[in-house]
């Protein structure tokens, strides 16, 4: 039986009941939505995978002291861990967020909805694992869960972001991988309309965390388990909700005290269309590059006239980047960068990455690969000029375009082609060309933990529709761990 905490005179606030009658609905999703989470899915898992091959994210990894692990607890995929599902979540969010390699949307605020799998996938297993767990005694969990979960929390996330920017104001967006995690934790843990709106409260009570370690001259790793962070806390949140812990029915309208007025000046939160499945359906791919999204079509750009350049690095004059607004806004920067999570972050040396090299992967933001001094002197001769088109299609919701273009002036006179992408490869408008590249980006990354033919399987079990639905999550990420755990 759920009991609410709430005195019967309060309203609880519109955007909270929104949120949680959302959450707890019967989940009726089209094929198109499944099917896109199940890429999300398996693309999640993959950048988690390929993050474990760097120390910077792996050293954040595991119990929160040594030893605390728990016989029966949720996996940490390609790790011998298993781990309470806080600590899971945050593990989890952690690596699939690392490498700015995940799936991301881009609204009036941009972020990761993949981010949330943190929450999804390590409270589900855990849950799956103990069907003597106070919440949800006996309930066996499936993908099937975890991808309408999936669903919800990108659409939650993602909705809230087409009209609310929360980053213009100076906080994180991984606010919303906090919120929407919250909701479907809370859901997945058997909570009621009115817990989730408890737990969700709490979610905005904890205000927002600084962007200050994405921008220079503060950026740094943070922002690589920023989302993991979000994802614990959220877990941490339902997980005291569904104890009793009451909610606070005005946290975003209460006036002087409530998030409106303490963090947005009074302006409004606000939701302009139905929470349905329109974030999944779409959602935008990192397919090939792992760089920060308004650089993608920059990247592309560049990698295609690499063969123009190549040989004649030293006589160029002049490199043209024409961009939108928010690329500018985000990632145009001049001067040192000191550190991997500043360079993918900078559209210049992204560019020049992929003018010098003709591709793009991880390595190429480690201090080894950034002490080549070619990049330097070509990023010193970037203009990066606003186009206006590019930065109103943007804004456009029929198109959602993130155009770059990019041309090459040498010293005697010619120049290269310019070169323009509008739509990088991972949008929906390329859904198609992006399906074959991104089977083989997650073979790559999955393949730098497991042999040819494990891999070969996990792809397999993508295939499989209606068995993977039915899969249990426990056997699901098993499947995920090293064989000599």
């Amino acid at each position: 039986m759920h009991h609410s905490t709430r005195r019967p005179d309060e309203t609880v606030d519109p955007l909270l009941q929104t949120i949680a009658e959302y959450a707890v609905s019967k989940s009726t999703f089209s094929h198109a939505a499944l099917e896109t989470a199940s890429w999300c899915l398996i693309d999640s898992l993959g950048c988690g995978l390929l993050a474990l091959e760097f120390p910077a994210c792996t050293k954040m990894l595991g119990p929160v002291v040594p030893c605390a692990t728990l016989v029966g607890g949720a996996r940490v995929p390609g790790t011998h861990w298993q781990l309470e599902p806080v600590k899971a979540a945050f593990n989890i969010g952690c690596m699939i967020r690392w490498l700015d390699f995940n799936d991301t949307w881009l609204a009036a605020e941009w972020g990761h909805p993949s981010d949330n799998f943190g929450a999804i996938l390590a409270l589900t297993d855990y849950l799956d694992r103990n069907p003597a767990n106070p919440w949800q005694p006996n309930r066996q969990y499936t993908i099937q869960d975890v991808l309408d979960a999936a669903i919800k929390a990108y659409e939650i996330q993602g909705v809230l972001a087409l009209e609310n920017s929360f980053n213009r104001v100076g906080f994180d967006h991984v606010l919303l991988v906090r919120v929407a995690s919250t909701a479907v934790a809370c859901s997945l843990l058997g909570g009621s309309k009115e817990q989730i709106a408890d737990a969700v409260s709490h979610a905005w009570l904890d205000g927002g965390a600084l962007r200050t370690y994405r921008h220079s001259p503060n950026t740094g790793s943070r922002k690589s388990w920023a989302a993991g962070d979000a994802t614990q806390r959220a877990v941490q949140l339902a997980l005291w909700t569904m104890t009793g812990e009451m909610g606070y029915a005005t946290a975003l309208t209460a006036k002087r005290w409530g998030f409106q007025d303490v963090m947005m000046d009074g302006k409004p939160i606000l939701i302009h269309r139905p929470l349905t499945s329109y974030v999944m359906e779409n959602i935008l791919f990192k397919v090939a590059y792992p760089a920060e999204f308004h650089a993608q079509t920059a990247a592309e750009a560049a990698i295609q006239l690499h063969a123009q350049v190549i040989q004649r690095v030293e006589s160029i004059k002049e490199i043209r980047i024409h961009t939108h607004e928010s690329a500018i806004r985000i990632i145009d920067k001049k001067g040192p960068l000191n550190n991997p999570a500043d360079r993918d972050h900078c559209l210049q040396y992204i560019t020049a990455i992929g003018l010098l090299h003709g591709d793009l992967k991880s390595e190429h933001y480690e201090d080894f690969a950034a002490a080549e001094p070619r990049i330097d002197q070509l990023r010193s001769k970037m203009v990066v000029i606003e186009e206006m088109k590019y930065s109103r299609d943007y804004l456009d919701p029929d198109l959602r375009s993130i155009s770059n273009r990019v041309q090459v002036f040498f010293e005697d006179g010619t120049a290269t082609d310019a070169v323009e992408v509008q739509f990088p490869l991972g949008h929906r408008r390329r859904r198609n060309e992006a399906i074959g590249p991104l089977k083989s980006k997650f073979r790559t990354n999955a393949g730098k933990r497991f042999t040819e033919s494990r891999v070969e399987s996990l792809v397999q079990m993508f295939h499989d529709g209606q068995s993977l639905l039915n899969m249990r999550v426990s056997e699901f990420m098993d499947r995920f761990t090293p064989v000599d755990s």
